[in-house]
């Protein structure tokens, strides 16, 4: 058993056997779609990101790899051996849900392969508040996706589930994390944080919004993090838990691949049981 128990029940009345498949949407725009060329980029970056103690709860970027895959490296690098599924949680960018949307497809589809959905978790998950079965949120969604090659290459096989976050309250998002969390299961939260601001506005910004996450502040807004309900419900979560956050990177895509005008924060954070 992890931080969390008390592990809700499967209710098979519940389960949908849909028998499908959520193909990419953004391969070969935000990350490689050729599956050579994914592999030796995920080894690159993966091999100049820093050693850090290993953690099972982790939030790390979802914007293209060029301009946030090295930072997002630094958590994949935390992954611990063990871990069997993934609870990858991050925000609606496209098709707004008002609490947790988990889809009711079989697998996501990357160019390395289907990555299975743990349906019998889903189905479980789908009676707690807040939480609803919808696959058109998950249709078109980049920030679940473009974790999933990464955690292919460093974890293997493991089983996904698979949630975007709207207009989820922190409580909600911690019991979604609390039923999950079961000592063999990663918990990553997908998000970005300040969007188009010049450089050094965005510095001072996401500064800032590193603290809060640093000493648990749940009350992050979107103007800091589009992923800020689940960030949210992972720092609730954690003060419920005991778990202290470690900052891994702190960067800006003026320092990756763009240009200094107009930039979007990148952050990467761990949370471990606290000494």
């Amino acid at each position: 058993m992890g931080a969390g128990g008390g592990q809700i029940n499967v209710a098979p009345e519940r389960t949908m056997m849909s028998n499908t498949l959520r193909p990419p949407a953004v391969a070969g725009l935000f990350y490689p779609e050729n599956p050579a060329e994914l592999r030796a980029w995920v080894r690159a970056a993966l091999a100049e990101a820093p050693a850090h103690p290993p953690a099972r709860y982790l939030i790390a970027p979802h914007a293209g790899w060029i301009y946030s895959g090295e930072v997002a490296a630094a958590a994949y690098r935390c992954i611990p051996p063990g871990i069997r599924r993934v609870l990858l949680m991050g925000p609606v960018h496209r098709v707004w849900t008002p609490g947790l949307a988990l889809p009711t497809v079989d697998a996501f589809l990357t160019p390395l392969g289907p990555v299975v959905l743990d349906r019998a978790a889903i189905a479980a998950l789908a009676t707690l508040p807040g939480v609803t079965l919808d696959d058109l949120p998950h249709r078109d969604e980049h920030c679940i996706e473009v974790h999933l090659p990464f955690l292919q290459s460093v974890i293997g096989d493991f089983t996904l589930i698979p949630a975007v976050v709207g207009g989820a309250s922190p409580a909600m998002v911690a019991n979604v994390i609390e039923a999950c969390d079961d000592g063999r299961t990663l918990i990553l939260v997908s998000s970005d944080l300040s969007h188009y601001h010049d450089y050094d506005t965005a510095k001072r910004l996401d500064a800032q919004t590193a603290r809060h996450i640093l000493s648990l502040d749940d009350h992050l807004v979107g103007e800091q993090a589009c992923g800020a309900a689940a960030i949210n419900g992972l720092l609730y979560y954690a003060k419920r838990h005991g778990l202290g956050a470690e900052l891994l990177d702190l960067r800006n895509s003026g320092d990756t691949a763009g240009t200094r005008d107009r930039v979007v924060g990148y952050g990467s954070f761990a949370l471990r049981p606290a000494a």
